[in-house]
């Protein structure tokens, strides 16, 4: 014992030097953050730099927000002309970037580089590369950096679905603006023994893409080198390579990729999916969403898709009804897959109801360790939409940040993609994804006649890590007070107008053919009063299941479709934004006795609320004035029940928007290749139940 307690003794000392010096490093680099005053010399690179031009869409937003009583916009137009094409308006132009000003050292891939690459390597490393550094990088000089541009890493491993042994297989890439350097506008790849014909110009990268890939045969990376920039014609430069990209999986690349003929991670069924290469030729504009109006006869048409719960695979279908054909086709190794089945059954109903605006309710990641690559799940849910021109917006469900990306890196990737309306929101309220849409007239009055609010629900609130390190959540999150401060804020911002809506005819294409719209709407007594709203989050509140308003005229209970086969699908926790938010913003400053008195009220701004979360709850039930709707489940991709079709929710919004009408459209069958349309209704406006 006296031994012992010597040992540790010569050892206490130099164990708390170790101790104390880990203490003061640890201080120094990680937990001592100074922030330079104004009085300290800062180091100014490019990103101190950014080119900043306000276009009338800006101008408007800075309008609205300095001051709640600021003027409709309105233009005057030629003869024939849509308000909505003309560029320079809100949200009709595509965006300027300043291309010079995008850095050449950093791996940006939704950057619109026009900027070609000059030199291409393939690095295997056995530590990861952002620990590792320049441990893991092609070797480099100062002057090769200064002529053909710095190394830059594509940070995704191709190795990645290889398992840990096989390392971290990393592309790099160098970029340069020079106008004298030869650039690459072409990339292949070849087995050993092929080659490029003609070999002129072609350079072979010495490290196979499958570097680490046990029992795969080599596959070789090949690039073409061209003219120099300032020898290209301005087709010559479209076809130049500017951005690598790696996806995961059989599906659709990101937009304006394509990804070059064969994977360099093989498929194993059950086990593993492919990795590609995928390549950007010249520079893709992403096509940006038009501004969101009514038709010419006041018609507005929303489509709800709920939970699609897509994976990095092509994925497994759920509660199919066995020995059906889908079955069979689901079960197949060499099927579709329920991901691709659920975008076909989505194209269908796309075309069928030719919808204004798509939404996507949350939860279009499965989450549960399928979707471990967000970005190339993101690349395919929404594609048969922005295929088609739709404009479209999304929020976040419980399962979409439960794998790889956090919220904020998707909604950025959401943001960048085609007809996106998409919005991160403020960064000070809780959530990522809180913003509001409004829909305008298709006059040149450009009257905001529809209010879409779209909140951020949250994931989970409560949980604990597994020995593994693997969160186990055991209580979902609920919209937050910050939350309700915010929506209260942005609806106060909305003006009034004079309701119903009399379209602006004397400067448009007649006004003959406004006067005959105009004609159609039912009559109702004019007042001073907000727009109709609807509001989407993913997670239902607690008072959606409460008891439902009765009809006062059958005395009947206003609940329509579907309900009680799955547990409530609501947060046990609430901040009151039902009673807070949705009964507390009214359409009008003012109060209309008389309009109570008529049994016409209370009028709240927010008619419906639009929920996804629960794929076999699809009713519509009206709480204390409040429409509230379940999308239903819309995805092969999702949990449902063997007999419960998959169907997707509409609201069609008419007569300028005084009248909301929904419906449900289940998949087609032999019958009815259509689908069949359910629970037709009117929520509001002319024909709907009195409150």
């Amino acid at each position: 014992m006296y031994r012992f307690f010597r040992s540790l003794r010569s050892m206490c000392a130099p164990i708390t030097a170790f101790i104390g010096f880990s203490c003061l490093l640890t201080f120094i680099f990680i937990l001592y953050q100074p922030t330079p005053g104004p009085g300290i010399k800062q180091r100014l690179g490019w990103q101190s730099w950014d080119s900043i031009s306000m276009n009338s869409d800006d101008l408007a937003t800075v309008s609205s927000n300095t001051s709640s009583q600021a003027a409709e916009p309105h233009v005057d137009l030629p003869e024939g002309v849509d308000w909505w094409n003309v560029s320079g308006l809100p949200g009709t132009g595509q965006d300027t970037v300043n291309t010079t000003s995008l850095p050449l050292d950093v791996w940006l891939p939704t950057a619109p580089h026009d900027t070609g690459l000059s030199e291409i390597s393939i690095v295997h490393c056995y530590m990861d590369p952002q620990l590792a550094g320049d441990l893991c990088a092609p070797s480099t000089t100062p002057e090769k950096d200064a002529i053909r541009g710095p190394w830059v890493r594509v940070e995704r491993n191709l190795n990645l679905e290889s398992g840990y042994l096989s390392g971290y297989l990393s592309i790099f890439y160098r970029r340069t603006r020079r106008l004298d350097i030869n650039l690459i506008d072409s990339i292949r790849l070849f087995s050993p023994d092929e080659t490029p014909v003609p070999p002129e110009g072609w350079t072979k990268v010495d490290k196979s893409v499958r570097t680490g890939i046990y029992h795969a045969p080599p596959l070789f990376l090949w690039y073409h080198v061209g003219k120099t920039a300032g020898d290209m014609s301005t087709e010559e430069k479209n076809q130049l390579i500017t951005e690598i990209d790696v996806l995961y999986g059989d599906d659709v690349p990101w937009w304006g990729f394509e990804r070059l003929q064969s994977a360099t991670t093989p498929k194993v069924e059950g086990r593993t999916v492919s990795t590609y290469i995928t390549i950007r030729k010249g520079v893709k504009p992403v096509p940006k969403a038009p501004p969101l109006h009514f038709s010419r006869d006041g018609k507005f048409k929303i489509l709800q898709i709920a939970d699609l719960h897509y994976s990095v695979s092509v994925g497994r279908c759920r509660d199919i009804r066995p020995n059906s054909a889908l079955y069979t086709n689901c079960d197949a190794p060499d099927g579709p897959g329920s991901d691709n089945l659920s975008s076909t059954l989505l194209a269908h109903m796309l075309d069928v109801e030719k919808p204004d605006l798509v939404v996507f309710t949350g939860d279009q990641l499965n989450g549960q360790e399928t979707s471990w690559d967000p970005k190339s799940v993101l690349a395919k849910f929404a594609k048969e939409v922005w295929g088609r021109g739709i404009p479209w917006a999304a929020i976040f469900g419980n399962h979409d940040s439960e794998d790889g990306l956090g919220r904020e890196d998707q909604m950025t990737l959401l943001e960048a993609m085609p007809y996106s309306l998409s919005q991160r929101g403020p960064k000070d309220v809780h959530g990522v994804g809180n913003y509001v849409l409004a829909v305008r007239s298709a006059d040149p009055s450009m009257t905001h006649l529809l209010t879409l609010y779209f909140l951020d629900s949250g994931d989970y609130s409560k949980g604990f890590y597994n020995f593994w390190g693997m969160f186990t959540p055991t209580a979902y999150d609920w919209i937050r007070q910050d939350q309700i401060d915010w929506f209260l804020r942005e609806s106060s911002k909305i003006q009034m107008i004079e309701r119903p809506f009399t379209p602006d005819g004397a400067k448009d294409i007649s006004s003959i053919h406004w006067s005959r719209q105009t004609d159609q709407l039912t009559p109702q007594t004019r007042r001073l009063a907000r727009p109709n709203a609807l509001a989407f989050f993913h997670m239902p509140l607690p008072e959606a299941y409460n008891a439902p308003d009765k009809n006062p005229d059958t005395n009947w209970p206003l609940d329509k479709g579907l309900s009680g086969l799955e547990p409530n699908g609501n947060a046990q926790g609430n901040d009151g934004f039902f009673e807070k938010a949705l009964l507390a913003t009214t359409e009008s400053d003012h109060v209309n006795s008389q309009a109570q008195g008529a049994g016409q009220g209370p009028r709240q701004e927010v008619k419906v609320v639009a929920n996804g979360h629960c794929h076999i709850t699809e009713n519509c039930r009206r709480i204390k004035g409040v429409w509230m709707c379940f999308g239903g489940g819309g995805s092969y991709s999702g949990y449902g029940k063997i007999g419960f079709d998959r169907r997707f929710r509409v609201f069609e919004i008419s007569e300028y928007g005084e009248k909301i009408r929904t419906w449900k459209r289940t998949e087609g069958t032999d019958a009815a290749p259509d689908g069949t349309v359910m629970d037709d209704m009117v929520l509001v406006g002319p024909g709907a139940p009195s409150y």
